[in-house]
């Protein structure tokens, strides 16, 4: 199968969307100058072009892309070729109102905006395969094609009639009959069993909560329906150009898509990351998101498809990046594993709706700040990218993550709306990332035997066959760390016995859980040398696995940290300080060391292949101890037990 370095050729990938038919087609011969004055070598082309490929039904208008797809064959610029099938053009939903998207409400999406169709909608898909097809046929063969971009940012929910009788259909493949569907879903609570496939419905706007197990079952439903739109057009491509690699952007911890599965279907993952520049914690966001996107490429290269040169538009305040931190935060990508470094968009928009979303060029034009960071970018990519492309990270720890139990975990019955999913996952990541060890994530059906130590943070639902991988991974010597509401439910979200799953009780240590104890929004609770956030858990524990205890309150003296062999069980989450301390005593115990010893605050050092990079997230200037010569790509030099690292700084230390 054709694969990133297909598209890269021993180049980092530098660019981003490029929409010139916003533009006086003379203005396309001054991007090309500015790009190759920036070191763009990859642009995406169509994103959002449907209604001018296709201003009416079946009509087709290619000369303009014809034009220029050459002009970038000619200049050197590789494309990216997208279906435009995330903007249905107007005339598609005046003509055919059953492509338009309902919400819960029963209120239609209409057309003026993006994502503005239904998956479900037969006739959606095949006008989506139509152009696909023609596109395909007509570029397929261009010298210009480097990669296949399918769709964009699939985001879209459905719950009108046709997503109604497509979700039936996949209930019917699921289930079989009512009556099993009825046991899954439990309709025997407040009597709503039913009696045939047609009575089912979306969920849909209800009196009070709804079933969680129908909301499951219909957000499973969901990413399925995308990936089944996103597999039609990545065959049509494929089937004409099978040396060409598919991938469609992923937006970063989206709860829509099932990433593990969509990833599995993709030549190159690629997703979206727009950290907020005054987030103190906006660098290890990314690094969350680019440890993920690594992971779904099964630990190789991936494409970071999007990213802002400066602010964007969709924030209550949108902030510029202060002067170095579009650097700092691109460098970061490609030493977590990206081979690409691409933004939305070239040119910033003077109209429309992000006409406030920066681009690499803004609107103070190639004098402006923004456009000159960018020219030092793309320089310095190219100057790492034959040493740095096809390179991997080595991870030791695997962060376990399953989009099924984030969903299960949401509904709308739970016991605190205060303990949020992403959050929890964030903070324990975050506490690795602050004691610098490199996190990978796995789902948790995987092989977990590569890691040394598997965490989880929280995974409220878990199979029966992810239960087994864990309780096989820790008797075949593996170090687990387990947080709260672990393997509270079944697939089906049914409460296992016990409230947890009798062969994690047995690995955790736990006799009895008698009852959870969530706490309020701001509230802690005393622990044995730390505090405890969002929850607590009142546990009978077996003899001699306490490792820590509560103090005060009803849950005094109770164990609020179990320790079993090389399992640890925490029935609350450690302040950061706290969890990172754990954290890193775990990793210690198995054999796991940082990057580097004694890294100033703020600093960031990643291992990717025999590279060091070394990314100073503070405002100061540091200085950071690194034994023996290497030198530095970025600047030529050879460099002996330290490095100096100004504010924003980068180094790329080879050996």
């Amino acid at each position: 199968m054709p694969e990133l370095g297909d598209a890269t050729r021993g180049r980092i990938l530098f660019g981003g969307d490029y929409n010139p038919e916003q533009w006086p087609e003379e203005t396309w011969h001054e991007d090309v100058r500015l790009m190759k004055e920036a070191g763009v070598n990859s642009v995406t082309l169509g994103v959002f072009s449907w209604a001018k490929l296709e201003p009416r039904p079946g009509v087709r208008e290619f000369g303009w892309l014809d034009r220029l797809m050459d002009l970038m064959h000619d200049s050197g610029i590789g494309v990216v070729l997208a279906t435009p099938t995330s903007a249905p053009p107007p005339w598609m939903g005046r003509l055919h109102p059953e492509t338009l998207p309902r919400d819960e409400e029963g209120r239609t999406e209409w057309w003026g905006s993006r994502q503005h169709f239904s998956h479900s909608s037969a006739t959606y898909r095949r006008y989506a395969a139509a152009i696909t097809e023609d596109l395909a046929a007509r570029y397929g063969s261009h010298p210009a094609l480097t990669m296949w971009h399918i769709n964009n940012e699939y985001c879209t929910f459905d719950y009108g009639d046709e997503a109604a009788a497509g979700f039936r259909r996949w209930l019917q493949d699921k289930y079989g009959t009512p009556e099993v569907l009825n046991k899954a879903w439990g309709t025997a609570f407040w009597g709503q069993s039913y009696d045939g496939w047609h009575e089912i419905l979306p969920p849909r706007h209800a009196h009070y909560l709804k079933n969680p197990t129908h909301v499951l079952d219909f957000r499973r439903f969901t990413s399925d329906m995308l990936l089944e739109c996103y597999r039609a057009e990545r065959d049509i491509v494929r089937g004409r150009t099978p040396h060409i690699p598919v991938t469609s952007n992923f937006m970063p911890m989206w709860m829509g898509q099932d990433a593990w599965r969509w990833a599995a279907e993709e030549d190159v993952v690629s997703v979206d990351i727009y950290p907020d520049p005054r987030d103190p914690l906006g660098a290890q966001s990314a690094a969350l998101v680019q440890d993920m996107t690594r992971s779904q490429a099964a630990g190789g290269p991936w494409m970071l498809m999007e990213q802002a040169a400066g602010p964007v538009n969709w924030r209550g305040v949108n902030h510029p990046k202060p002067r170095g931190l579009n650097r700092l935060w691109s460098l970061q990508a490609v030493a977590r594993g990206a081979d690409a470094v691409c933004y939305f968009q070239w040119r910033q928009s003077r109209q429309g709706a992000e006409k406030f979303h920066s681009g690499m060029v803004g609107h103070a034009g190639e004098r402006g700040r923004t456009f000159q960071e960018v020219k030092r970018i793309g320089a310095e990519l190219a100057l790492i990218g034959a040493e740095v492309t096809g390179s991997r990270v080595t991870a030791d720890i695997a962060v376990l993550h399953d989009w099924n139990s984030w969903w299960a975990g949401a509904h709308d019955g739970r016991l605190s709306s205060e303990v949020d999913y992403p959050q929890v996952l964030s903070a324990w990541h975050r506490a690795l990332w602050e004691a610098h060890l490199t996190t990978g994530f796995a789902h948790p059906e995987h092989d977990l035997s590569p890691y040394g130590l598997v965490v989880v943070p929280q995974l409220y639902l878990l199979t029966d066959a992810a239960i087994d991988n864990l309780v096989a991974y820790v008797r075949d010597g593996g170090t687990l760390v387990c947080g709260f509401l672990t393997g509270v439910a079944d697939e089906d979200d049914r409460v296992r016995p016990g409230g947890v799953d009798a062969r994690l009780r047995e690995l955790f240590g736990i006799r009895t859980l008698h009852e959870w104890w969530p706490l309020d929004a701001g509230e802690t609770v005393e622990c044995d040398g730390f505090r405890g956030t969002l929850w607590s858990e009142e546990i009978e524990a077996e003899d001699g696995v306490t490792e820590a205890v509560y103090k005060g309150g009803e849950l005094d003296g109770l164990p609020a940290v179990l320790r079993r062999g090389s399992v640890r069980y925490l029935s609350t989450l450690p302040e950061p300080p706290a969890l990172r301390a754990l954290l890193a005593e775990v990793a210690e115990g198995a054999g796991i060391r940082p990057v580097l010893d004694a890294l100033p605050e703020g600093v960031e050092a990643v291992r990717r292949g025999e590279l060091l990079f070394l990314l100073n997230h503070g405002r100061d200037e540091v200085t950071v101890e690194v034994p023996g010569t290497h030198r530095d790509l970025l600047t030529g030099r050879s460099v002996t037990g330290s490095v100096h690292l100004e504010r924003y700084g980068v180094a790329v230390l080879a050996p």
